[in-house]
């Protein structure tokens, strides 16, 4: 086991690692902007280095200054978490090549999971169902790319092969705007992703979005631990998460589990995983693979009773995973709100001091977050402030308890996006499960304020 682990990372996530480290007896340097110095992690950590000002690019996403903290204080090993270096095969590298344990996957796994295209071919040969579309990357003959839409079936949707965070993609459901929306997407991919490649894939009308957590280690054991309906989405940013996924055959996860698992063993992955699937009519269609620790891993945590980031660290110190697929289950169910510092219904981003936090408690109540009484918000990062998970035997109990812990929830200063988690709770479509990615935006819409 490590030493020392340098936490390249900020906010609740920051707080989830190094609460992982001391439980494991390792001691964690804790990296932060001057936005951050405040922070409750940074004031609890043993060691703590600012590594820049508050703007990303000078802090967060500063690969040396991130490398040079952890060669200062002899860490051993990098956990980047998640957002910002997480899914950046070069800064993996780096971190690798300057001596140090990237805790994720290997940088090759980053850059063939990171391209769509590349991604998605790897899953065929793993036997993983994708969404029908271009074999790879869209040719520049119009021609070709009318007929591979002929093909396909419209609606269409164009997706920039090094896109993420629901950026990088347009609809087309007419013959005549395909051309122009491929010349769109492909000089949008090229401005923010610094790759102009594009490919097609056929539009689901009502699909939900359903993803399976996996883990892997470096003698080529690998698990799956159930699946999340991440369905609930604004612009395709989650709100909210739980699992397992309502009305889901579980014979169906199964196969699709099992399959993620042999894609991973096929591709040497080690470390966490996640495997996203648009899920209609019964059949699972592979989207991507998020390489990282994902924001909404500890539903998945309060359903198995497996901690994930301890895992993680685990696997990159050379330990063999703890557990066999066997040893897995599945109890209860449990649900997720993001709670984020932002007007609930316009979205507006909402930074300042927080004059009063008081979070829930009670049977089945987790609260991730690292906010505090006087805490001052920075209008520098993603409104994320922390998270609300809630555990029951039943989706039933899950749901009544997120209710209480969403009432006993109070946080003063700020807009926060509480009161839209409230009504959610009580929706009819919602509490009856299995709503789809639109279902949402269509609510907001009929909800406006």
């Amino acid at each position: 086991m490590f030493k020392k682990i340098l936490i390249a990372n900020r906010g609740e996530i920051a707080l989830r690692i190094q609460r992982a480290c001391r439980e494991l007896g390792v001691k964690a340097v804790m990296v932060y902007s001057e936005a951050d110095r405040d922070a409750k992690y940074v004031r609890l950590a043993e060691e703590a280095v600012c590594i820049g000002p508050a703007a990303s690019n000078l802090s967060y996403l500063n690969m040396p200054a991130i490398i040079s903290a952890a060669e200062v204080t002899d860490a051993e090993a990098i956990h980047p978490g998640y957002g910002f270096l997480s899914e950046n095969a070069d800064f993996a590298e780096r971190v690798e090549k300057s001596g140090f344990q990237f805790i994720g996957p290997s940088p090759d796994s980053i850059r063939l999971m990171g391209d769509k295209v590349s991604a998605k071919q790897a899953m065929i040969r793993a036997g993983v169902p994708c969404v029908p579309g271009s074999e790879g990357e869209l040719p520049d003959d119009p021609s070709q790319i009318r007929r591979i839409a002929k093909t396909v079936g419209y609606p269409v949707i164009i997706k920039a092969a090094g896109g993420g965070g629901g950026r990088g993609m347009r609809v087309v459901h007419t013959e005549a705007a395909l051309i122009n929306a491929v010349s769109m997407t492909k000089a949008e991919a090229g401005a923010a992703f610094g790759n102009p490649a594009v490919y097609m894939e056929k539009f689901l009308q009502n699909p939900r979005h359903i993803e399976i957590q996996i883990l892997a280690d470096t003698f080529k054991n690998a698990v799956y631990l159930g699946e999340r309906d991440c369905s609930m989405q604004r612009r395709h940013q989650k709100i909210l998460e739980e699992a397992p996924a309502p009305g889901i055959n579980r014979k169906l996860i199964e196969r699709i589990g099992e399959r993620c698992v042999t894609a991973c063993k096929k591709m040497g992955y080690r470390g966490a995983g996640t495997f996203e699937f648009l899920y209609e009519a019964g059949e699972f269609y592979f989207i991507e693979m998020n390489t990282r620790v994902q924001v909404e891993h500890p539903v998945t945590e309060m359903v198995t009773g497996i901690d994930i980031v301890k895992t993680q660290i685990m696997v990159a110190a050379g330990e063999k995973l703890p557990f066999t697929q066997r040893q897995i289950t599945i109890s209860g169910h449990a649900i997720e709100c993001r709670i984020n510092a932002e007007d609930p219904y316009k979205f507006t981003p909402s930074p300042g001091r927080i004059t009063t936090w008081h979070a829930p408690g009670g049977p089945g109540v987790r609260v991730d977050s690292h906010i505090y009484t006087n805490y001052f918000v920075p209008p520098n990062y993603d409104s994320m402030i922390g998270k609300l998970i809630v555990h029951g035997d039943t989706r039933e109990q899950a749901l009544a308890r997120m209710r209480t812990a969403l009432l006993e929830t109070a946080v003063e200063g700020i807009n926060t996006n509480i009161p839209l988690h409230r009504e959610l709770m009580v929706d009819a479509k919602f509490m009856a499960g299995g709503t789809n990615i639109h279902y949402l935006e269509h609510w907001l819409e009929q909800h406006k304020r």
